[in-house]
């Protein structure tokens, strides 16, 4: 590190040790939804309060959470920004719950400590969503946005998304099973079926080359983390890909989907129109594919063509229009928003973010739209310094009214100067151009 990162880096440790008062204990309560909040003031308030969105809860203990990165909150806290954040009334898909209830914090945080000067939504995951739909909904109270590796297609589009993966897995891995796409009735055993052919078909040649396909039409990256990036290797790909497909694809599409069709009462996805030999000359990994199909002695069209004569998921028309409203985005932005994400997530895929990039076109609204990418393998795994150099350039567009239009390497260094404790891993903004999402 360099004399004048150095020098800054210990400044800013001085800062959040030495110069910050104590912080006042955080105000908590309850809502008659049963969620709880969470608000952490510091006695210098800068008058800005960053409002956090939480991800996925399966179950359990469901804190209210004000922040998805303990050191970027004592950051922030250190450097007058003020933390506030719910629990939501309900585990699972959360988005209604959580539009309502992140309201009422900001209510409350108006009687019991006042109103911002800025307030700025931001959260991870399904965080993202909703950050985006409050600002979407509500866009009079909040003056900018951060979602974060967030589910930015939209409740129909990445629940559709997903529905076209499991019809493919169903049809080429499991056609004799009872295997439910939708209106699953048994999460867990459903949800376990889909796990034991994925592990039969992992020792195959031609098992891998399906589950590639699978893989590849949600959008899930040949890079899982934890491993080096496999750029030429296809068995280092492939086994990327079949890892995403256990550990993330399968428990949303084949268990936890059955919360939200709960929740939608029935079904909200469609495939009805959807090409799969159309999509595959669009997939970034077809190449590789129709090798893995080659080396099987499998044929590459007559499984397209078997996908495109299965019947197509229909969608409930109530539970439909249930995820429209809770939420799918338009686009029409009236304040400015940053979207952060890594390149390799298989859980939430980048090309999320080519679709809100999209529909913010569309409404004409892309000059409020900046979208920063991280190389790094993973979901939602930003460093504190990544997190903090990101809210403090929508923090500054918000006070400017301009984008500063920084290059990543601009970024990167900035984020460097927070020291070790806050760079893990060496900051990693990258220029990356997302695929569209197959449709």
């Amino acid at each position: 590190m360099s004399t004048r990162a150095l020098a800054a880096s210990l400044l800013c440790l001085v800062l959040l040790t030495a110069a910050a008062p104590p912080l006042p204990a955080p105000l908590v309560g309850t809502f008659s939804d049963g969620a709880t909040y969470k608000i952490e003031v510091p006695k210098r308030w800068n008058g800005t309060l960053l409002l956090y969105s939480h991800g996925y809860v399966a179950g359990g203990d469901n804190p209210a959470q004000d922040s998805g990165d303990v050191n970027a909150a004592a950051y922030f806290l250190a450097h007058g920004f003020a933390l506030a954040g719910s629990s939501y009334a309900k585990t699972g898909y959360a988005v209604a719950d959580a539009l309502a209830d992140q309201m009422d914090v900001l209510r409350v945080f108006g009687a019991t400590v006042g109103k911002p000067r800025h307030t700025i939504a931001w959260g991870h995951s399904l965080g993202g969503i909703i950050t985006a739909g409050l600002v979407q909904e509500h866009p009079d109270r909040f003056d900018g946005a951060m979602p974060m590796c967030g589910v930015l297609a939209g409740t129909t589009g990445a629940w559709n998304g997903l529905a076209l993966a499991e019809q493919a897995f169903i049809t080429l891995l499991a056609p004799h099973d009872s295997l439910k796409s939708v209106r699953i009735a048994s999460p867990s055993a459903n949800a376990a079926v889909a796990l034991q052919r994925a592990g039969e078909a992992a020792t195959t040649p031609a098992g891998r080359a399906r589950l590639a396909l699978v893989a590849a039409l949600d959008g899930i990256p040949p890079w899982y983390p934890g491993t080096p990036e496999p750029p030429t290797d296809t068995v280092a790909k492939t086994d990327a890909l079949i890892a995403w497909v256990r550990h993330a694809f399968i428990p949303f599409a084949f268990g936890f989907r059955a919360e939200l069709e709960a929740r939608a009462g029935g079904n909200p996805s469609s495939t009805i129109g959807f090409s799969y030999t159309r999509a595959f000359e669009s997939l970034a990994e077809r190449e590789m594919i129709a090798r893995l199909y080659k080396t099987a002695d499998l044929d590459l069209a007559t499984d397209l063509r078997a996908l495109d004569a299965a019947p197509p998921i229909t969608a409930d028309f109530s539970a439909m229009m249930y995820a429209a409203r809770n939420i799918d985005l338009n686009g029409r932005l009236n304040v400015p928003v940053l979207t952060v994400h890594t390149i390799a997530d298989g859980l939430v895929p980048v090309n999320e973010e080519a679709a809100y990039a999209s529909v913010v076109a569309a409404a004409g609204k892309s000059a409020l739209l900046r979208q920063l990418y991280v190389k790094r393998a993973g979901h939602c795994t930003f460093t504190a310094a990544e997190t903090i150099a990101a809210m403090h350039t929508i923090e500054r567009r918000v006070l400017t009214g301009h984008w500063d239009d920084e290059p990543v390497e601009t970024l990167n260094d900035r984020a460097s100067l927070y020291g070790d404790e806050f760079n893990p891993s060496p900051p990693a903004f990258t220029r990356f151009v997302p695929l569209p999402m197959v449709h």
